[in-house]
């Protein structure tokens, strides 16, 4: 099946197994020119980041040294919006808990915004 062609959620599913995987072009191959990333810990000031040439900047450090694991629940979608749950497994603490909101636009993720369980 062409990207394009894929569901929102099957999209979802291959951005988390490239990110596990710890394949940094193959999650930048299933993101728009354009993709808008909101992160509750990026390093910018507003937490976006936009673009996949600023996501490759942003995200290459993690994808070099990587520490820990993801785990994903079921996935709920909706015509183009995916929303994730997920579980990140750390070497050195307790699991953090958290959900991606996604927005798919053919076969690509065009947003993507993450949230984090506190306390």
């Amino acid at each position: 099946m062409k990207q394009e062609q894929m569901s929102p959620i099957d999209v979802v599913r291959a951005f988390n197994a490239a990110w596990n995987a710890h394949d940094l072009e193959a999650v930048l191959a299933l993101v728009s020119d354009d993709c808008v990333y909101d992160s509750s810990r990026s390093a910018t000031p507003a937490g976006r980041i936009v673009g996949r040439d600023a996501l490759r900047a942003a995200w290459s450090p993690g994808f070099a040294a990587p520490s820990g694991t993801f785990s994903f629940d079921e996935p709920i979608g909706s015509d183009q919006h995916v929303a994730q749950p997920w579980t990140y497994e750390r070497p050195n603490g307790p699991p953090v808990r958290g959900v991606d909101l996604f927005r798919v636009e053919a076969g690509l993720l065009a947003e993507k915004s993450g949230y984090v369980k506190v306390g």
